[in-house]
């Protein structure tokens, strides 16, 4: 596979139980790669799946010489997942997109334009897709979203683009330089954002999923929020200290308070004052080390110095062209 020529275009998507959604995925993808002309693969990858994922994806595979077909060992996240699609891929230019076809791959002809210049400003490093409407979600999906780009953007100093997911067109280069970054927790958009280069936006109407669930519930999406934010800020790190003097001038204004009623004679309130202080130093302490403990957390499966996933079997692989 090495000493072959790279495809002109790689479409890379990670796949965790979407049975139902890849046949009509393949369809699509292979359409609009056709109207392209010119050499491409299609990297699926099989990320621990509990259905038939594999089973089509290797059908697909031996079915059209343009698909490559990765199974990992186990689940890793769809962030490492898409890591192992981009590390095996080799087009020249790299379309990541989800296999549920929320985001349309009909698009790609005019990323490939931007890419190209079209603009009239020049050639693009990344062309990323910016939703305008989001089909099919609920008002709650929404408006964590909103709030979490709008959150992120005050606590980093990455231009992280609003309303952007993990659907973009990229350079070789930029992927080269993408796969170099050793993090473990990944957070793909704004890693590509860090990068830099002319990054040219696509606004585009995001549609419901084709079949199957959302793969990403209320629990994912803390995980990968707080991924995004201590990967990108260490914001709250320092507002931990700030918070943390607050507390201590806090509590010292209770004891100086406590000692001067003491010297005046005065009979103190009893168990209200005292537990309120106690609970409010208390509680803003544990939040704090809370904080402090998700970036040595971190910190930790970083040093451990594991590979970010483990790939059992790759099926396909050849170059195809247009069938």
């Amino acid at each position: 596979m090495s000493s072959a020529p790279r495809p002109a275009v790689s479409v890379v998507a990670p796949c965790y139980n979407e049975q139902d959604a890849l046949p009509e995925f393949l369809r699509r993808v292979g359409a609009v790669l056709d109207g392209l002309g010119g050499a491409s693969e299609i990297v699926l990858v099989d990320d621990g799946s509990r259905d038939r994922t594999w089973d089509v994806l290797a059908e697909a595979a031996g079915c059209d010489p343009r698909v490559v077909a990765v199974r990992l060992m186990r689940n890793h996240g769809h962030q490492l997942a898409l890591t192992a699609g981009l590390s095996v891929c080799r087009g020249e230019r790299i379309l990541i997109i989800d296999a549920d076809l929320q985001d349309p791959p009909e698009l790609l002809p005019e990323m490939m334009a931007l890419m190209d210049g079209a603009d009239g400003k020049g050639g693009a490093d990344v062309v990323y897709g910016q939703r305008r409407q989001r089909e099919g979600e609920s008002l709650f999906k929404r408006a964590t979203a909103a709030a979490f780009y709008r959150l992120i953007a005050r606590l980093t100093d990455v231009q992280i683009p609003p309303d952007a997911g993990d659907f973009r067109l990229v350079t070789r280069r930029v992927l080269d330089l993408l796969l170099a970054m050793p993090e473990r927790h990944r957070f793909i958009r704004g890693m590509v954002a860090w990068i830099g280069g002319r990054q040219v936006p696509l606004v585009y109407d995001r549609h419901a999923r084709v079949a199957g669930e959302s793969k990403y519930p209320i629990a994912k999406m803390v995980r990968f929020a707080a991924d995004a934010i201590t990967s990108f800020s260490v914001v709250p790190l320092m507002a931990s200290m700030t918070i943390g003097w607050i507390m201590a001038a806090l509590g010292f204004g209770f004891f100086l308070y406590s000692i001067v009623g003491w010297w005046n004679g005065h009979t103190l309130p009893g168990w209200t004052s005292l537990m309120a202080a106690v609970g409010l130093l208390g509680g803003m302490q544990f939040l704090m080390l809370g904080i402090i403990g998700a970036y040595l957390g971190r910190l930790y499966d970083q040093s451990k110095g594991r590979p970010l996933f483990m790939i059992r079997d790759i099926v396909g692989g050849q170059d195809g062209g247009p069938k």
